[in-house]
């Protein structure tokens, strides 16, 4: 049986990234995103807004990228994986973790939020040409206001569902 264990998150950086390098050069990234989520409180009629604190580890060439164009406050858009973890602190203690792995990263506003802006300047920009290496995103910004193209018009024949409109019934 397959299983899927993915995290999708979008909120603000709490602080600027540490970026690091392994003795194997390899670079790691760490940074927290708070969310929030807003709701009435029923015996008050009051707003009240909970929000969650995120660590998140970028490694390879997407720490590099966090390093270089994440900053704190800023809005990103992050995908990745829950990894749980222990750890004994000075006093002896045993310490419950709970890191997100990024896999993907957006970085979300226009040219005020700092770093290169995004298309239409609203939009998620990715600074990653990344195509085929492992740990990271493709690096292609999503535009899901794009129309499909036909797969006669492109040129190339795609894989996927784009060919098959006259397959269906409706």
């Amino acid at each position: 049986m397959a299983s899927v264990n993915k995290v999708i998150l979008m909120g603000n950086c709490g602080r600027d990234p540490e970026v690091r390098y392994l003795p194997s050069g390899q670079a790691v990234a760490n940074v927290s995103i708070a969310t929030s989520t807003r709701r009435k409180n029923r015996e008050t009629g009051d707003m009240v807004e909970d929000t969650q604190w995120h660590r998140i580890t970028f490694y390879d060439r997407l720490a590099e990228i966090a390093g270089e164009y994440v900053k704190k406050g800023r809005p990103i858009y992050v995908e990745g994986r829950i990894k749980y973890g222990k750890y004994t602190d000075q006093s002896g203690i045993e310490k419950n973790t709970v890191d997100i792995i990024a896999t993907e990263l957006q970085l979300l506003g226009g040219r005020d939020a700092g770093g290169p802006a995004g298309s239409g300047g609203g939009g998620g920009h990715e600074d990653a040409p990344s195509q085929g290496a492992p740990g990271y995103a493709s690096g292609a910004p999503r535009n899901n206001n794009r129309p499909a193209q036909n797969s006669a018009t492109s040129g190339a024949h795609k894989s996927g569902f784009d060919d098959m409109d006259d397959d269906i019934p409706f």
